[in-house]
């Protein structure tokens, strides 16, 4: 039986609070503190590697962009005050230990980047670099560790911490990513190993394992199992409370991480979403690709079973759509402004997004040109000819609202907030009215200062968000505020023709929030337009990266390691073989060598073979001196292990579980996907919520039964309503 899926926005572990943090000295004690004569060697500074050179080329995308010129402006007045927090920082542990410091752009340093072993011994060998663990280790028996990532250009110390859980006393010892990823046929390692950037709030403290565990507020948090195959869980920007790092600066932190450490595959729901916007579908149809493919991800499996191919026809029904095929006028009338202002055709919804996205990091002139009058007098035309009919802006605009009101929120936040409120009236419908306890109420969820919410809907009575005129009028019978919504339409001015020839209208630069508002409607309206498409496209989320092997011309030989079971092992596995362990031997090695070499691995790696004893290996020839170089295998080669003492009777086999279960949707789905479920009580066979006509807010109902039970049952409706009819005695 599939497990229950977890939330969409984050998978937290679930572990409980356990301690309290120990806080770091302020900074005023950092300073006095370095003021005291110490001899402290810098560390050397270690020149990038080649992944972290590539990672400095990539552009950044649009979502996570940040100014370049106050950074290097403030890298300039601050490079003797960097060198006294970091060398003050990196011995202010809690536990009294000195944390390793790395600059930010070479983490995980140039030694790290040299590593040639499997994962399982790569990330023993950092963590013994980074120094002992932390002593808020609990009776769990996880360990963290921790260090410092120092930004050169800003003076900012980051840190990062490294947790170690035994799967074997984990609450919650088999992975869920790992099966919505389809990765259920895996070995459950013994080991996982997180990654974890704390959120601004936590960065100064010297936080424990369960405490680390126990959230889920980090902006990195990603974790790999021994075997070398992890997941991104976590990834917050700017927008998710980051004050020092970009999405792109700890995404490159994360990729550089996993490329030394030698990672073999790394998977990430994409869920990312930026003003109420799906990034995979806006990028993905503006550019082709979505957020994390910069990094190399590219799509693992649809859900609802939308195939490879489905996803790029459906990218492409997309982007190659005209734009004056959408309905909405407010976006017909934005395409002529653009048009008149970027010189462009702008035919296709891919040319409009691609202008729009551009257009958000466009600065407006500082002069703008003259208009064109007319050349005749005025005085001499005839007066209703030069009267132009304006009709009047029945509000205003909530972004010219703001500037006038005297609060302590700032600007950014108090349009979010109305941003939220907005959507939360379209949820219940557009013209609808909701009472302001109920508006109150539904947008209390996204914001969470009650405070700015209550002032925010205050001030909306009458004013234009987005697309809408916010209305709030009290009920003529209870006297009830009750707020809706119309659509708005943008002031037009009416011209007389005259004689002399008209001016082209001036038109207004567009401000970063009329952009954003913009591409709002520009998606509502692409998505109206090609629902399916868009759907299929939404319904992609589960992305991996693959690292590989990484053979190298060096003096190393790697193979992959498979199990080969006997017969009466064979029987009894209900999964297919999850793919080989990395074994790494020198090239003089034995055969026997290569043996003792694949039983460790096996035993180490994993919790099926923890009294494993190999015995014979398959795929290569020679007796136990032999060289392994002359037994016919080459680097890469996969070799398969003969042996006894595979552990047939425990419970962490599979990283699904032992419970089998079977998919059979309607939508073609064969197997678990990470969407929500509904069995069948006849049958057992699983099923899509969605696809059954179960909405997601809806709970499932006490008794399910599928399609052909279902079927079968009605059709035997009049069969045994007649075998249980008791015939009346004459």
């Amino acid at each position: 039986m599939p497990l229950p899926p977890r939330t969409k926005a984050q998978n937290p572990t679930g572990a409980p609070l356990v301690g309290e943090p120990r806080a770091m000295p302020s900074m005023r004690a950092l300073e006095r503190l370095a003021k005291r004569p110490r001899h402290q060697p810098s560390p050397p500074t270690p020149t990038p590697t080649q992944p972290a050179a590539k990672a400095a080329e990539r552009p950044c995308p649009p979502s996570a962009t940040s100014s370049s010129s106050s950074s290097s402006a403030s890298a300039l007045a601050k490079p003797a005050r960097s060198a006294v927090v970091v060398a003050v920082a990196a011995r202010a542990a809690g536990d009294g230990l000195v944390a390793r410091v790395y600059p930010l752009r070479d983490f995980p340093g140039r030694e790290a980047g040299a590593l040639g072993g499997a994962f399982r011994d790569n990330v023993r060998w950092l963590l013994k670099q980074w120094g002992a663990p932390a002593a808020e280790a609990r009776a769990s028996g996880s360990s963290a560790w921790r260090a410092l990532l120092s930004d050169d250009r800003t003076g900012v110390v980051v840190p990062i911490f490294a947790v170690e859980e035994p799967v074997a006393s984990s609450p919650a010892p088999l992975c869920d990513y790992c099966r919505c990823a389809g990765w259920s046929h895996h070995w459950v390692s013994k080991r996982k190993y997180h990654f974890i950037i704390p959120a601004a709030a936590n960065g100064d403290c010297q936080l424990g394992a369960d405490v680390l565990l126990g959230r889920n507020d980090h902006l990195l948090h990603g974790l790999i199992h021994s075997n070398g195959f992890g997941h991104l869980v976590v990834l917050r920007g700017r927008d998710g409370c980051s004050t020092s790092l970009s999405g792109c600066d700890i995404m490159d932190i994360w990729d550089r991480l996993c490329y030394a450490l030698r990672a073999r595959a790394v998977s990430v729901v994409d869920i990312s979403q930026k003003r109420s916007l799906d990034l995979r579908l806006l990028l993905g149809v503006a550019h082709g690709e979505t957020w994390f493919t910069r990094w190399g991800y590219c799509l693992a499996r649809g859900c609802f079973s939308v195939s490879t191919s489905a996803y790029a026809a459906a990218i492409e029904a997309l982007a190659a759509l005209p734009v004056d095929y959408l309905r909405s006028r407010h976006v017909r009338r934005v395409v002529t402004v653009y048009r008149r202002l970027s010189n462009k055709p702008l035919v296709t919804v891919r040319e409009f997004l691609c202008c729009l996205l551009d257009w958000k990091h466009r600065e407006p002139p500082l002069s703008s040109p003259p208009a064109k009058t007319c050349t005749r007098l005025q005085f001499m035309l005839p007066k209703p000819s030069v009267m132009k009919s304006l009709r009047q802006r029945p509000c205003r605009h909530f972004e010219d609202v703001v500037d006038l009101l005297k609060c302590r929120w700032s600007k950014k936040r108090l349009i979010d907030a109305a941003e939220v409120v907005v959507d939360r009236l379209l949820e219940h419908g557009n013209g609808a009215e909701m009472t302001r306890q109920a508006v109150r109420d539904a947008a209390r969820g996204a914001i969470g200062d009650t405070g700015l919410l209550d002032f925010v809907i205050k001030s909306l009575g009458d004013t234009v968000v987005g697309n809408y005129i916010v209305r709030r009028l009290p009920d003529a019978e209870t006297r009830v505020l009750q707020f809706s919504l119309e659509e708005y339409e943008e002031p037009t001015q009416v011209d007389v023709e005259v004689e002399c020839t008209p001016s082209p209208p001036v038109v207004r630069w567009p401000s970063r929030v009329d952009v954003e508002r913009d591409l709002r409607a520009v998606c509502r309206a692409m998505v109206e337009a090609r629902s399916e498409a868009a759907q299929a496209v939404l319904d992609c989320k589960h992305w991996v990266k693959w690292w590989g092997l990484g053979d190298e011309s060096d003096d190393q030989l790697r193979f992959f390691i498979e199990w080969r079971p006997q017969s009466w092992e064979a029987a009894e596995l209900t999964r297919p073989m999850p793919p080989g362990e990395i074994v790494v031997v020198p090239l003089h090695a034995s055969m026997g060598e290569l043996l003792v070499e694949a039983e460790h691995a096996l035993r180490d790696t994993y919790c099926f073979f923890g009294g494993f004893q190999a015995k014979a290996l398959d795929g290569i020839a020679g007796e136990k001196w032999d060289p392994v170089m002359l037994g016919g295998a080459e680097s890469g080669d996969t070799i398969g292990v003969y042996g006894q003492g595979a552990d047939m009777e425990i419970e962490l086999r599979w990283q699904g579980g032992l419970d089998l279960w079977e998919v059979r949707c309607v939508c073609g789905a064969q197997d678990d996907d990470g969407e929500r479920m509904v069995s069948c009580d006849a049958c057992d066979v699983w099923h899509h919520t969605r696809c059954v006509g179960i909405a997601d807010s809806e709970p499932v109902p006490p008794l399910f039964l599928c399609v052909l039970c279902g079927g079968a049952l009605m059709a035997a409706g009049p069969i045994l309503e007649e075998a249980l009819t008791v015939p009346i005695a004459k």
